[in-house]
């Protein structure tokens, strides 16, 4: 395989990647706004949905942006112009990825729903299609801004890393506000419209009748496709940075090891885009058709990294031998493999962990509950130990690079695990336009089962995220501990002994800190809700005929509710976020911030992991019994599923996301400042 000309002009075959894949995107996008919009009650319901998520996005993105001007002058004045246009370029990327996210969501749903009335192949192959276009966009975003802002770098400020560190803070920050923000947005709607339709009235899901379902089919939108995509986009441009940044304190004067991580991005990209030609359904395979593309990418990307690995290092580095190089990359490539499987055990349908919260559900809400805890905390053993054998192995073939080279690796996927997370919400609306617009019970017969798959394919991207979050935080860490190394009292600060107390409480207060934020979030939802509640309570009370179907709901009345409570509640915990490195950094010296990023790490893994399995697991519980098992819609088992699924939703779409840029952030941050502490 010739590589000459991929060697002589790396970082334009990185930037023209990129420039692919969201070209790629958009030509994804034209086909599949050529289809077909349905009749006017559905184009009625697809509008108000795409009008509550377009009044949500500007309204959070206000907010943002004044606190993203407010950290860009800090920069500005404490760093330098370079590296406030880091954080700058970083921030508004990672914006873009969001917000086509969520354009393309709103668009492909009233579309997948019109498919369906055609059969379950045009549905999928539609509502994947919009997926792809997320996916695609979020990687050729992520590896252009990346490339990109290298190339300048190179230009203006030759040999300067520390603005790509700010590139990583600007979308890690836009990450924690999209993925928080929208979290709380959409559960808040979700368990405050299930609350009273389901609950006390009685009614479907989904059922016209019903004031918050707009603002439920909203949050599908801007939690689960924008804030998704604004996570995966932050996560592969810190693992890309973090993996450039630890190559070149630990072989100084090596380009090769900064241009590997775009390189593989940009030849993944290439493996995803012929990835989404395998996703093919046939029969009634939906997974199957899902893995296929995820197959074909992984075998793509395997062949591109055997030949660039042998081409870019032909006689290794240092005392790393090529082929350990490509094997950290095949490492990262069997994490996202394993993920997968033991995300799919714990959450789909068809295993025991699922069935095994059904029948607990035969004899009560508390015994749902109890076995939905037992399950999410089930969950975290195998990814960890997946997790930490790859660490290991990682580490002894190419030490810390090693590590690092296997979660780019892991991330570099992303583009067609974003395709197969982000059909989901799609399907999640067409269903519930299906349901409010009256359509035949066959459309819902196709897109239910779309949407329980759909379940576990989000379950698996957070999943992925959250492993990637860990070697990526892991990775920042190293990069932490050498820059301090760098700076001159190398083994003094450095060293983070667990004799010394002011590592010990480090770890405790970075323990904490996940748990904290967690919880914040889990309020922020409670609150909301309770918001929600009592805004459907009233429109049942007081819109005379509504409950027989001869009232119209106040739908925006719902959407602005919780617009207003996801904007007022998102904004302490990403503060307390970017505060903590600061204050322990300065407070407690650099000693006691290594150690609470550590323990930020650990405890959030575990907590993430726990979190977004678990949460998924009671939702494909409901939609287990909804099938006909142990009694279905309207059994006690059933009562106590939705119980369950109310529990786990703010679990899997709030405070379990939003955990993994919220460790980054904390890492990034005190990457950011290390150079101050000693």
């Amino acid at each position: 395989m010739d590589l000459s000309f991929l060697l002589q002009n790396k970082l334009l075959v990185t930037v023209a990647a990129g420039i692919l894949s969201i070209l790629y995107a958009l030509f994804l996008s034209y086909k599949v706004l050529s289809n077909a919009r349905g009749d006017k009650k559905m184009n009625d319901i697809s509008d108000a949905i795409a009008e509550g998520a377009s009044a949500y996005m500007k309204r959070q993105y206000s907010v943002v942006a004044v606190i993203g001007v407010i950290i860009f002058a800090i920069l500005y004045f404490v760093f330098n112009p370079i590296t406030a246009l880091g954080f700058a370029v970083g921030a508004v990327f990672s914006t873009i990825a969001g917000v086509v996210g969520m354009s393309i969501a709103v668009r492909s749903n009233i579309r997948t729903a019109q498919a369906a009335k055609n059969g379950l192949s045009q549905a999928f192959n539609l509502a994947f299609k919009g997926g792809a276009v997320t996916g695609l966009m979020v990687a050729g975003l992520a590896l252009l801004s990346v490339s990109g802002f290298y190339w300048m770098l190179e230009k203006y400020a030759p040999g300067n890393l520390q603005p790509l560190i700010a590139l990583g803070f600007g979308g890690s920050l836009i990450s924690v506000f999209a993925r928080l923000g929208g979290g709380i947005f959409t559960k808040s709607a979700d368990v405050g419209t299930d609350m009273v339709g389901k609950i006390e009235k009685g009614i479907p899901e989904d059922d016209p009748r019903n004031p918050g379902v707009i603002a439920d089919l909203v949050g599908d939108n801007v939690g689960d496709d924008a804030g998704m995509a604004a996570d995966l986009f932050e996560t592969y441009v810190i693992t890309a940075v973090a993996a450039m940044i630890l190559g070149n304190l630990t072989f100084p004067g090596n380009q090769a090891v900064l241009f590997y991580p775009m390189l593989i991005g940009a030849i993944s990209i290439v493996a995803s885009i012929v990835g989404t030609w395998f996703v093919r359904l046939r029969g009634t395979g939906i997974m199957n058709a899902l893995y296929m593309g995820l197959i074909a990418s992984i075998f793509v990307s395997l062949t591109g990294f055997y030949f660039l690995t042998a081409a870019i290092f032909p006689n290794g580095i240092g005392a790393i031998s090529s082929l350990s190089l490509f094997y950290t990359s095949i490492i990262g490539l069997v994490i996202t493999i394993g993920m997968v499987v033991i995300t799919e055990y714990f959450t789909s349908k068809k295993f025991s962990p699922v069935k095994t919260i059904a029948n607990a559900s035969s004899t009560g809400h508390g015994t749902n509950v109890i076995a939905g805890l037992a399950v999410s905390m089930k969950s975290t053993m195998a990814p960890i130990l997946l997790i930490a054998g790859a660490i290991l192995v990682s580490f002894n073939l190419a030490g810390l690079y090693g590590i690092a080279i296997a979660a780019m690796s892991m991330l570099s996927l992303a583009g067609i695990i974003v395709a197969i997370d982000a059909f989901g919400p799609i399907t999640d609306n067409a269903g519930g336009i299906a349901e409010m617009a009256g359509m035949d019970s066959k459309v819902r017969g196709i897109t239910d089962p779309l949407d329980a798959v759909g379940n576990t394919t989000k379950a698996i991207t957070k999943a992925y995220a959250i492993g990637s979050a860990g070697l990526a935080a892991l990775v920042l860490f190293a990069s932490y501990t050498q820059e301090l190394t760098k700076n001159g009292k190398a083994l003094e600060i450095a060293a983070f002994s667990l004799s010394d107390p002011f590592v010990i409480i480090g770890l405790f207060i970075g323990g904490a800190l996940p748990y904290f934020f967690a919880a914040l979030a889990m309020e922020a939802v409670g609150k909301a809700s309770v918001a929600v509640v009592d805004e459907v309570r009233r429109q049942f009370k007081e819109i005379k005929g509504l409950m027989e179907g001869k009232a119209k709901p106040e739908y925006a009345k719902a959407v602005d509710i919780v617009t207003k409570a996801a904007i007022k509640e998102m904004i302490l915990p990403t503060a307390i976020t970017v505060l903590a490195p600061i204050v322990v950094g300065f407070g407690l010296g650099p000693k006691a911030l290594g150690g609470m990023l550590v323990g930020s790490i650990v405890t959030g893994l575990f907590l993430g992991i726990s979190m977004t399995t678990g949460g998924a697991a009671w939702d494909n519980t409901k939609k287990y019994i909804e099938e006909g098992n142990l009694g279905g819609k309207g059994s006690f088992a059933h009562a106590a599923a939705v119980t369950g699924d109310t529990v786990g939703d703010p679990y899997k779409d709030t405070a379990g996301p939003a955990i993994n840029p919220m460790i980054k952030v904390l890492n990034i941050v005190a990457l950011l400042i290390a150079s101050f502490l000693i």
